[in-house]
């Protein structure tokens, strides 16, 4: 990692299991803090053009179209407990990438099927689609390398009542689900608030986008 002069390096400042901060010298005393979920010999900042275009990014988010038998389509969306924002935002589907997920053919829907199973409580069925819409897109690249893949996933149900949220793990934290028909969706995604007046994330608009497009 070379920098405009001289030569580059990056420090660990603190580790964690699922995140870390690094000192990333990029020329002789000049910093940059960047926060990682990767480990030090695969930052991003490493990356060849050819590596960061080839990489699996850190995280799935999934636009989850729940094809009813009436024939009508509903977004699934839920309330989900934001640490750092301290209150529970309107997000869609979403996970890390799992070592296991890695191993199979197709990472990136191998692990939102995963995801659509742990936090939504639906088994996606063979007749049913998932394909990445966005492979790997940067979340906030002045803080941090991480990345997200953007998916959807079409799924028809004979009815909403294997909706759960029973295989959340860990600090994961679920309110009500909500499901948004085209007009809802659009009034939402036009206001950039959710049904209370809150903010949500960029992840959630652009799935709004993703099922809003019919991409």
């Amino acid at each position: 990692m070379d920098g405009e002069t001289g030569k580059s390096s990056v420090n660990v400042l603190y580790g964690t299991r699922f995140l870390s901060l690094y000192d990333y010298e990029y020329k002789e005393g000049r910093h940059y803090y960047v926060a990682s979920r990767r480990k030090k010999d695969d930052l991003v900042l490493g990356k060849s053009d050819e590596d960061a275009q080839s990489m699996l990014p850190d995280a799935v988010t999934v636009a989850v179209v729940l094809h009813l038998p009436d024939g009508e389509e509903r977004l699934l969306l839920f309330y989900e407990y934001r640490y750092p924002a301290g209150r529970f935002l309107l997000s869609p589907v979403a996970g890390l990438i799992d070592p296991e997920d890695e191993k199979t053919p197709e990472p990136l829907v191998s692990a939102a099927v995963r995801e659509i199973k742990e936090e939504a409580g639906l088994t996606v069925k063979e007749t049913d689609t998932v394909r990445t819409v966005i492979p790997v897109s940067y979340c906030t690249p002045g803080m941090t390398d991480e990345t997200n893949a953007f998916l959807r996933a079409d799924v028809a149900v004979s009815d909403l009542s294997g909706l759960d949220h029973g295989g959340a793990v860990g600090s994961e934290l679920f309110r009500e689900f909500v499901l948004l028909d085209r007009t809802e969706a659009e009034k939402i995604y036009r206001e950039a608030r959710d049904e209370y007046g809150n903010w949500f994330s960029l992840a959630t608009w652009t799935v709004l986008g993703i099922f809003l497009s019919g991409k």
